[in-house]
């Protein structure tokens, strides 16, 4: 979709659709600041170059690996362009028991100070689309356990959780999360 085409430059109305380069910089700013504000994570966004950030989410745009690797992007209208509320990085499930129709949200941000307007849940309708698009036929999400608010929201949504859990973190270790997944069945 074209810039003069996209209903949250022109009909004044909030969307859904696939990241633009130039959007690679406005991502890298909200996750960066929703992690600060997390206090799981605000030790990691604090290690974090904003430059290389901006950097992995301009390539992950621009060229990703696989055609199924996609970032969509919440957007509401803004006085000269659209405003980044959220986003989404999808694709194929990469997990050990991962099958072919398998598909993972690796990463689901809504802006802090903009949740509960409706972009978490457009965001959400156009992953669910897009993945059906994409012939998948199940979708995961790993999230930190201590998250109640986004599991709130994919739980209420019909997601639940598979049973699968692990630990992650940085390299050194000084950064441990536990997670667990949620999945939900996209086949028609």
């Amino acid at each position: 979709m074209s810039a003069s085409t996209d209903p949250a430059s022109v009909g004044g109305t909030s969307s859904v659709r696939l990241a633009l380069p130039a959007e690679a910089g406005p991502i890298a700013e909200l996750q960066r600041r929703a992690w600060a504000a997390d206090p799981d994570l605000a030790e990691l966004a604090g290690s974090l170059d904003a430059a290389q950030m901006t950097q992995s989410w301009w390539q992950a745009i621009v060229a990703p690996p696989l055609a199924e690797l996609r970032v969509l992007v919440a957007l509401e209208p803004g006085a000269e362009a659209p405003l980044v509320r959220g986003f989404a990085a999808i694709g194929p499930s990469e997990d050990p028991d991962a099958g072919p129709g398998d598909a993972l949200v690796a990463e689901f941000l809504v802006d802090p100070s903009h949740r509960g307007e409706g972009h978490g849940s457009r965001l959400l309708n156009a992953i669910v689309d897009t993945l059906r698009a994409d012939r998948f036929n199940r979708v995961t999400c790993w999230l930190r356990t201590g998250d109640d608010r986004f599991r709130a929201f994919l739980t209420g949504a019909g997601w639940g959780p598979d049973g699968a859990h692990r630990q992650t973190g940085t390299e050194d270790g000084a950064v441990r999360v536990k997670e667990v997944r949620l999945h939900t069945w996209i086949a028609d």
